[in-house]
């Protein structure tokens, strides 16, 4: 027979379990309820920095018991390193999510994150959508977007572009578009590389480039740092609300380039499909939530959230699209 003592110490071991919510599932492979991390796949201040930043603080809001989700830094093309780490199971588990952003489709599109196809990933979740901008220095003799164009159509040679990424990076085709806006060939331009748009803004808070063609989030993070930058355009359909009111679009200034930058993670195609559909719940669970849209909007993005087969499609279109903008500006495409 089980003595009073016997049984009472298994309940008391059990109470933790029953007191903390999320524990027992955690403990039954939820791996959402357990302890993860985000891998930011560039150096700290760009885009991917936020996206890891507003996952961990989406997650807490929805789940405050769980561990906070951690943040890993593994900088190399943008992106380029991460994904064939994922991709072929040097990195990973159920544990790992890695940020992504339109940027990793535009470089997915033209094979240039090694041999692997869009299905080597899962694509969990994306938490919102940022817009492009055209930036300058704020003492840059360049005050709105015709003046930079206009500057643009006599030489292209004579300022420099600074941003994230190499050729066929999203930050060089918007440059290249704003080139070819101007009537100029866009093989002309100077574009100076950044691993990610924080060394990029430095670059340009230190007037070591003249122009940035990064996204507004970033960008308006280091102006809220006190760099002195002068956003000429917003690379959406119609004006922003939030911090980018008042800044006209490149669109209403007679450029018509419009540049969404969606947000969002992926995890290893080799987890178990359990643990895809835990962190797809837990994403729909985090952006649906009451409290989710003020803290997109603290971190500057606008909505779009998807999961599951509507995020699929999307990836698959927007690497299709982008395939056709990639033949269009002469960009060669590998094939996985």
């Amino acid at each position: 027979m089980q003595s009073p003592f016997f049984t009472r110490r298994v309940a008391l071991r059990a109470l933790p379990a029953l007191l903390v919510p999320g524990i027992a599932t955690a403990q039954a492979g939820d791996p959402s309820l357990a302890a993860a991390d985000c891998v930011i796949p560039a150096k700290a201040g760009g885009g991917f920095d936020l996206t890891c930043t507003l996952a961990r603080d989406a997650l807490q809001a929805v789940r405050p018991s769980r561990p906070p989700l951690g943040q890993r830094y593994l900088p190399g093309g943008i992106g380029a390193v991460a994904f064939d780490r994922i991709a072929t199971g040097q990195l990973g588990g159920a544990g790992t999510l890695v940020a992504f952003s339109s940027g990793s489709l535009l470089n997915l599109a033209q094979g240039r994150f090694g041999p692997h196809p869009p299905s080597a990933v899962r694509w969990i979740a994306t938490l919102g959508t940022d817009y492009g901008v055209i930036a300058v220095h704020r003492d840059s003799p360049y005050k709105r977007l015709q003046d930079l164009v206009a500057a643009l159509r006599q030489d292209p040679s004579r300022m420099t572009f600074g941003a994230g990424g190499t050729v066929g990076s999203q930050d060089w085709v918007k440059a290249a578009l704003l080139v070819r806006a101007a009537g100029r060939d866009h093989k002309a331009m100077r574009f100076v590389s950044f691993e990610g748009g924080g060394d990029a803004l430095g670059a340009l808070q230190g007037k070591h480039v003249d122009v940035f063609p990064g996204d507004a989030a970033e960008a308006l993070q280091a102006i809220a740092g006190g760099a002195a930058v002068r956003l000429l355009a917003v690379l959406s359909e119609a004006r922003l609300g939030g911090a980018l009111t008042g800044v006209p679009t490149a669109r209403e200034q007679g450029v018509d380039i419009v540049w969404p930058t969606v947000r969002g993670l992926y995890l290893s195609a080799n987890v178990p499909e359990a643990s895809v559909r835990a962190w797809t719940a837990a994403f729909a669970e985090a952006t649906a939530a009451p409290g989710y849209a003020a803290l997109r909007e603290r971190h500057s993005l606008y909505p779009f959230a998807l999961t599951g087969a509507a995020l699929d499609d999307y990836v698959q279109a927007r690497i299709k699209t982008y395939q056709a903008l990639a033949d269009e500006l002469g960009l060669r495409r590998w094939k996985p």
